[in-house]
């Protein structure tokens, strides 16, 4: 048998882990299938800065005339955190974990203590049975806008309930857990059972938190060795504290796949979701009904059904230290606390690299756009983007730099639409010979 034929004859029959080398499947929540390869060595960093933000608020801060506070005010920054990856014959994981504590000088009120973990973990059970699980925990006093992909982590947090369009700087816990089970029926057919819970919950009681669990199936045909097509079905239910409401939310869509060369690929999947909310909600009476009784409003349960598009996509090219992608689809999401569940379109897209010999750059932008479909009927959204640069300064210590900026916008609600942004410098500790990680 010619020897480049029987190579291509392996691949297919040997495991899938490890051994698939077709595009990356967005609706099971991967991320780029290159990023899987390359091993990266567990590095901690400790940093110090100094920083100027804008556009702080509290949920209880407003002038005389009922605009939201907008303060200003310098700090001190100190965090640290580790990033790495690891494969065994059997075991992949990626970890990303940071955490920082910012002082601010003249607007104690802020100061926020905010940390972030990303963690992925991929094992093969059989030689056809592969379980995947992906975790992501924080604690934020400040909106993170720009949540895109890690090169340590092997999933992709757009597809996970990490809220991102937060619009106080009110402390928010949030935890997100999906797991899967992979079965590869053949060395082309293979089938996705999956499992999710997460929780939103806010310091503040004038915000509503969720609740969410979902379920999900597919499957999913190889074409060829850079080609897959599948179809996927996912329910999602949310149930919010502090208001009587809840959705449940179907939702269905063909999936492609195409490996366009070793490092580039595109994933993707269009279809729809049928949104089903219920809330309470206050409603004027009849004026003889009022005079009889003495009230002017009762509580009314409304029911809704939305048919929203679902679909989105993503283009990616991955390299030895960094990936570059773009990103962009519709959906359903359980709000950002002051409203409840809404559809939403979103475009982001982003750049990280750290194999320059003394530099690391970051970039990264997102924009949403999004319509409440819940308690209260207006659109919102926000236009963020961000700059992140370290330069080795030998020793293993760093020159670091951040720039962030945020504008959130409504054209129903005036007073939503306000810029934030902040910037910081500072210095920073990674042992090993490569920048600081800029992720």
């Amino acid at each position: 048998m010619n020897p480049a034929r029987a190579l291509f004859t392996l691949s297919f029959v040997l495991p899938a882990f490890g051994q698939y080398a077709g595009p990356a499947i967005l609706s099971r929540g991967d991320a780029p299938a290159a990023m899987e390869a390359p091993q990266i060595k567990f590095q901690p960093f400790l940093s110090v800065g100094a920083s100027y933000s804008t556009g702080l608020a509290g949920v209880a801060v407003v002038d005389t005339q009922g605009d939201l506070a907008n303060a200003s005010a310098y700090g001190v920054t100190i965090s640290g955190g580790i990033s790495g990856s690891h494969s065994w014959r059997h075991t992949h994981i990626g970890l990303d974990y940071h955490a920082g504590y910012t002082y601010y000088s003249n607007a104690s009120a802020y100061n926020s203590l905010n940390q972030a973990l990303s963690f992925g973990l991929g094992h093969q059970i059989t030689r056809h049975i592969k379980f995947s699980l992906r975790e992501a925990f924080g604690w934020s006093s400040r909106s993170i806008p720009n949540v895109g992909l890690t090169q340590t982590v092997p999933f992709d947090p757009s597809q996970s309930a990490i809220p991102t369009v937060d619009f106080y700087d009110s402390r928010v816990i949030y935890s997100s857990t999906q797991a899967d089970l992979v079965i590869q029926k053949s060395t082309r057919l293979s089938f996705d059972l999956g499992g999710g819970f997460f929780i939103n919950r806010y310091a503040s009681t004038a915000l509503f938190g969720v609740t969410g669990e979902s379920a999900t199936g597919d499957f999913q045909y190889r074409l060829s060795r850079g080609a897959t097509i599948g179809a996927n079905y996912s329910f999602t239910h949310y149930s919010f504290t502090g208001i009587l409401s809840s959705s449940d939310i179907h939702g269905s869509a063909l999936t492609y796949a195409l490996r366009i060369s070793r490092t580039v690929e595109f994933s993707g999947y269009a279809g729809f979701m049928r949104a089903e909310t219920k809330f309470i909600q206050s409603v004027p009476v009849d004026p003889n009904v009022a005079l009889l009784l003495g009230i002017t409003s009762t509580s009314a349960l409304v029911h809704r059904v939305n048919w929203v598009p679902n679909f989105s996509g993503r283009l990616s090219k991955t390299f030895a230290r960094g990936v570059i992608y773009a990103a962009g689809g519709e959906t359903v999401f359980a709000g950002n606390g002051l409203f409840l569940t809404s559809r939403a379109a979103t475009v982001t897209g982003g750049y990280g690299y750290t194999g320059l010999r003394r530099w690391s750059l970051g970039v990264g932008f997102t924009y949403t756009t999004a319509l409440s479909i819940g308690n209260v009927n207006g659109g919102y959204g926000n236009i963020s983007g961000s700059f992140n640069m370290s330069r080795s300064l030998g020793h293993s210590l760093s020159f670091v730099t951040s720039y962030l900026a945020n504008q959130y916008r409504s054209p129903d609600f005036t007073r939503y639409n306000r810029l934030i942004y902040s910037a910081s410098v500072g210095i920073g500790w990674s042992p090993g010979d490569i920048p600081l990680r800029i992720w």
